[in-house]
């Protein structure tokens, strides 16, 4: 194809990613058997395909699981916590505590009974390590709930219990005063604009009084060394379709929020839906709660990402030909502080509604932009599109200051999740800038 730019790329899954894949100038799919520059694939692929051609890219690290999978995460964040009250302080490990006091199982049984009968009542959540969409997750609060599942651990040979390594689990504390929309101190108003506040409440109060929600917000890392981060601009909240309760723990309905098991339940509203944009979600959490207190929440959730993160830097393999987009789970309780439930290397991308299909397409459209096979970028970008660089080997800001003149406190992140996403305007102002593209 003389004259032509072209990549040629493979994409092992369906929906929004192949649509933005065929949709790109000068991008060709290629066969199974063909040599390929872009190659979406699936978590397994990696593990049957050692080498790689110098310029390709693939869009898993090799050792994703060691953040994603809930066993190994809890494992790497406790070790990474006890590095930083060692190393620096008990000051700096408290910026750990954004995940739930949690034990792996069967490893840490006899550490999670000690800890169980020392909080009487409690609630646990037990969750299988390695699964997702709900799968498998049941709550308790007395230990002969568990005991099934630990008897029927307990009689396997060590034989077995290596190759059913995958479905060790993890006990979690389960928040159990979660954030509930429409829910405690609905009378609780800032100086914020009323007439904003009254729209946004009766909406809220009329469609989702007292849910139970978590937030699934979007990270592409593209280098662990130095550590390279990029934060998405927009996410949504997951609602359950059942009102909060404790007094009904065994109903999957009020307190899994997947969307998965969401659009299982008898009243789902597929008109309604089960998701609402972050960037709703934080106009009404500003206007309930005042501007300071929703931009505190979201500089610790930035913390969260950049945290997790740097907790594995120094265990995933760093491959050139290598990015990820991770899916992060983030849960509110009822003080705005954010709790970390789970990061997924395959976030769904399977859309829901219309609405839901064009955030993919933008994001999923985005995150190609940054593997830039076409060379359009010069790697001094602080945004492209929808994302903005959060972590470049350090923090990013917002705008070039001289720290030693004027000072840190001078200094604003480059974190805008759940501020406008004014991408396509962005887009065009970046990439107009570079009109060739590399020959591959």
């Amino acid at each position: 194809m003389e004259g032509r730019y072209v990549v040629r790329y493979k994409c092992s899954q369906i929906g929004p990613i192949q649509d933005v894949l065929r949709q790109r100038p000068g991008w060709v799919e290629v066969k199974d058997d063909c040599e390929w520059d872009f190659h979406w694939c699936g978590v397994g692929w990696l593990k049957e395909n050692l080498y790689m051609e110098e310029h390709v890219r693939v869009n898993h690290f090799r050792n994703h699981y060691e953040l994603t999978r809930k066993d190994f995460m809890l494992k790497n964040l406790k070790r990474f916590k006890k590095n930083l009250e060692r190393e620096a302080s008990c000051m700096e490990g408290s910026k750990c505590d954004f995940f739930p006091c949690t034990f792996a199982m069967p490893n840490e049984y006899h550490l999670f009974v000690e800890e169980f009968k020392r909080n009487p009542g409690s609630t646990w959540i037990m969750k299988p390590a390695a699964k997702s969409q709900g799968a498998g997750i049941f709550l308790f609060k007395k230990l002969k709930d568990i005991m099934e599942w630990r008897k029927h651990d307990g009689t396997r040979s060590e034989e077995q219990k290596d190759a059913a390594q995958v479905e060790s689990y993890v006990a979690q504390r389960y928040i159990e005063n979660p954030y509930l929309l429409g829910g405690k101190s609905l009378t609780q108003k800032s100086n914020y604009t009323k007439q904003m506040y009254c729209t946004i409440y009766l909406l809220i109060h009329y469609l989702f009084t007292g849910r139970k929600f978590d937030l699934r917000v979007y990270v592409m890392v593209t280098s662990y060394f130095p550590l390279k981060a990029w934060l998405y601009r927009e996410g949504f909240a997951r609602l359950s379709s059942t009102r909060f309760s404790l007094s009904s723990i065994d109903d999957k309905y009020v307190h899994l929020t997947n969307v998965a098991v969401q659009k299982t339940a008898p009243d789902y509203d597929p008109e309604k839906g089960c998701k609402w944009k972050i960037q709703k979600l934080r106009r009404y959490l500003t206007a309930k709660h005042g501007r300071q207190a929703v931009e505190t929440l979201f500089k610790e959730m930035d913390n969260i990402f950049i945290s997790s993160l740097q907790s594995v830097q120094k265990i995933i393999i760093n491959d050139k030909h290598c990015f990820e987009l991770y899916g992060y789970d983030i849960l509110l309780d009822e003080s705005l502080k954010p709790w970390l439930i789970e990061v997924n290397a395959s976030p769904s991308l399977a859309p829901s509604s219309q609405e839901d299909y064009d955030m993919k397409y933008s994001l999923l459209e985005d995150t190609v932009n940054i593997v830039d096979m076409e060379g359009r970028l010069t790697g001094k970008e602080k945004r492209v599109g929808g994302y903005d660089l959060v972590w470049n080997d350090g923090p990013v800001y917002s705008e070039d200051v001289d720290s030693e003149i004027f000072g840190c406190s001078c200094l604003k992140a480059n974190t805008y999740l759940g501020c406008v996403n004014d991408r396509e305007h962005q887009l065009n102002s970046l990439l107009k800038t570079f009109p060739g593209q590399k020959r591959t």
